[in-house]
């Protein structure tokens, strides 16, 4: 496997677009590493700080994703430089999609990504700049449709992405219009810890859990687990998080869910953030659902976890480990080879499967068929894994082997 992650790692991708914009300090890379099966799918990211190598190690990751999420097309990414919370943000935006906007007709589909709005600003900002959906260059690049196929299918993403939530069972309040969008990557992170939990013939009921970050995919995350029968124990976020050892209850978690402020927790009896993360790593808990920013958790947090009975991770956050390798550093080898860690690109895969659910066909715009294919997408990766490896170890490694075996 090493061998194999090493070639993946290594070979240069075959695309990589730069613009600087003319009227900020404001820098982009769109980075395609292959267009395999004749196009490329990943989306936009800003944050200050942010460089081509960041970009690169995400577009490769997306191409691990399509294995398991499909469509089999290569990975892509886009990232800006620049400081989202600076009032020009949706000026850059507009310049780096007009930029861009011949790879998007072409060959290229983006989507949100980290402080980046899909619905808010991806669609509205690309559809100014000529392109009829961000994920049109999949549709001409792989898929190929005919005229009248493409505007139907594109209409019928359009609308999957930013569909309303009707059943009460995959939304915490139908009546504030929850979308697909806002849900389907946490509900997935769930699905994988269930899915985990039923090939062992064990169930999720009375589990423990931790999450740590409480934005769009981490409080879905926690939602659905709650709504399981797990119990959340513990909650850490960006500025402060909650404990409760005996577990919230779900209409406790249901409320957190519905009392954010904009993607943080939001409760009035919060502990602060220094005093959180000297405790929460020794909470006595099952399960694990990392679903920050990337490249947080160190080696001391897993080993304290471990201790105290940590035997499953879930992660919303691509490449959560505190490693500098791309995919599989030291922090994630000695996770992988002490408990069960789920591969990342299997356990978000969500929003990648909704795309490739939508463009793949005709499909009715039903909650539960558009949840459930994702479930399904996920058990049936997690079957071929433990279908190679039957132990409870190893997860991840097993799963980059089936991937990368397609991919080289």
């Amino acid at each position: 496997m090493k061998e194999l992650l090493k070639k993946f790692e290594e070979k240069p991708p075959e695309i990589v677009f730069n613009w600087k914009d003319p009227e900020t300090s404001a820098e982009g890379w769109a980075v395609i590493n292959s267009l395999r099966g004749g196009a490329a799918g990943g989306g936009t990211r800003m944050r200050k700080g942010l460089d081509m190598n960041e970009v690169l190690s995400l577009a490769k990751t997306m191409e691990v994703k399509f294995t398991v999420s499909g469509p089999p097309i290569g990975g892509a990414k886009s990232g800006i430089n620049f400081d989202p919370n600076d009032p020009r943000k949706n000026e850059v935006l507009r310049r780096w999609y007009q930029a861009v906007a011949p790879l998007l007709k072409s060959y290229y589909g983006t989507g949100g990504d980290l402080n980046v709005d899909e619905i808010h600003e991806v669609i509205p900002i690309t559809e100014e700049a000529g392109v009829w959906h961000p994920q049109e260059g999949v549709f001409n690049g792989h898929f190929k449709p005919t005229e009248a196929d493409k505007i139907n299918r594109i209409g019928q993403l359009r609308l999957g992405v930013i569909k309303v939530l009707e059943n009460s069972k995959y939304s915490p309040d139908t009546s504030r219009k929850y979308t697909v969008a806002d849900l389907i990557t946490g509900f997935g992170v769930a699905e994988a810890v269930k899915h985990y939990y039923e090939i062992q013939n064990e169930s999720v009921i009375g589990k423990r859990a931790i999450v740590q970050g409480f934005g769009n995919v981490g409080s879905a995350a926690a939602f659905y687990l709650s709504q399981m029968g797990a119990k959340i124990v513990g909650i850490l976020d960006r500025d402060g998080g909650v404990i409760n050892e005996d577990g919230f209850s779900f209409e406790e978690v249901t409320r957190m869910y519905l009392n954010k402020k904009g993607n943080t927790l939001n409760e009035i009896e919060v502990i602060p953030f220094e005093e959180m993360n000297q405790r929460i790593w020794d909470l006595p808990a099952e399960i694990f659902m990392p679903c920050a920013a990337s490249r947080l958790i160190t080696k001391d947090q897993i080993s304290r976890m471990i201790n105290t009975g940590l035997e499953v991770i879930s992660c919303g956050a691509n490449v959560p480990f505190a490693d500098k390798e791309i995919f599989f550093g030291p922090i994630m080898q000695y996770t992988d080879e002490q408990i069960s860690l789920i591969p990342d690109f299997v356990s978000n895969c969500g929003m990648a499967r909704v795309f490739a659910y939508f463009m793949e066909g005709r499909v009715p715009m039903d909650d539960e068929l558009i949840f459930m294919d994702t479930s399904k997408t996920i058990k049936n990766a997690l079957l071929n894994i433990f279908k190679t490896n039957n132990t409870k170890i190893n997860l991840s490694k097993t799963g980059f082997e089936i991937a990368l075996k397609q991919l080289i």
